[in-house]
């Protein structure tokens, strides 16, 4: 049996199963043949994980069967890897600007705007929900919007292997977390007005955690992402880029706390609430658009396991 920190940290030992030469080939597929000619091969690759990921589909199951107000179907769980895929192949377009191929609606960025008016930078907290890289379309309507993601040092590796796969011409400041001068440089981009990305959905073994109510279960949340912007004393916005089918999308932008003017003695508490907001906007995206949830592997079991051993 594993450990509850084991279990804290599965999504950290799953397979990469992603292909640098499939990636290649496939962003070459796409680029010249059209976005319809590569979503065709997503049906292929939905059905691999269908067939072959018995954990991934275990953990489908288990979250669809949270969402859904009726018994989770076969059907349910491809419609789910499918929505996963079409993100991952979107990217190929995303980060080759090519934001003439989507409808992307945007709520929440007139408060974005004002946030960001007095150059100081702020937070964008997301989760591994539909599509963080659709923010650059916003990126391109208005040029000072300028975002550098922050994210364990394997993940920034993973991603910049991944852009150089899909556009080696792609520009995107990624910070790895854990370094002498991962603070600094955060500090840095906030001083040029940058927006600060962080995915606060996932733990590893030695973060400090918060427990919250997520689709009615208890569920570690990470304190790390709140805990910078306190420091740095910066807001922090909730961001979701909701796949919603076809070419539409949907980006959601809501203030989850403003810790420019919090008192250091109030910051511990400011975070566990700016946390609880932050599950309760998970939620409502989860309700909004059932098959945007992309952690396949035991998110609440990892909890659960926890507090039977505290």
């Amino acid at each position: 049996m594993k450990s509850p920190q084991q279990n804290q940290a599965d999504w950290q030992h799953a397979p990469e199963r992603s292909n640098m030469l499939m990636l290649r080939a496939m962003a070459w597929i796409s680029l010249r043949l059209g976005r319809p000619a590569g979503r065709v091969v997503l049906h292929l690759i939905a059905g691999y994980f269908l067939l072959f990921a018995p954990a991934s589909r275990a953990a489908s199951r288990d979250y669809l069967g949270r969402i859904l107000p009726r018994p989770v179907r076969w059907t349910d769980i491809y419609r789910h890897f499918f929505c996963f895929a079409s993100t991952i192949h979107d990217r190929i377009y995303l980060l080759n600007q090519r934001f003439d191929l989507f409808q992307i609606e945007v709520e929440g960025e007139q408060l974005l705007r004002q946030a960001l008016a007095d150059g100081q930078g702020l937070f964008l907290v997301g989760a591994h929900m539909g599509s963080f890289e659709v923010i650059r379309a916003l990126g391109c309507r208005h040029a000072g919007l300028q975002v550098a993601m922050v994210m364990y040092e394997e993940n920034a590796r993973k991603i910049n292997r991944m852009l150089a796969a899909i556009n080696p011409a792609a520009q995107q400041d990624v910070i790895a977390l854990g370094k002498v001068d991962s603070m600094l440089k955060v500090n840095a981009c906030l001083e040029q007005g940058k927006v600060i990305g962080m995915l606060a959905d996932r733990t590893l073994d030695d973060d400090a955690v918060q427990p919250v109510t997520l689709l009615g279960s208890s569920a570690n949340l990470p304190l790390g992402p709140l805990r910078m912007a306190a420091i740095l004393r910066r807001p922090v916005f909730f961001m979701a880029g909701l796949y919603l089918g076809g070419n539409r999308y949907q980006i959601h932008f809501e203030q989850l706390a403003d810790f420019s003017g919090t008192p250091r003695g109030q910051r511990q508490l400011e975070m566990q609430r700016a946390l609880a907001r932050y599950a309760q906007l998970l939620e409502k995206c989860c309700q909004r658009a059932p098959y945007n949830w992309f952690n396949f592997f035991n998110f609440w079991q990892s909890a659960a396991a926890k507090s039977k051993q505290d």
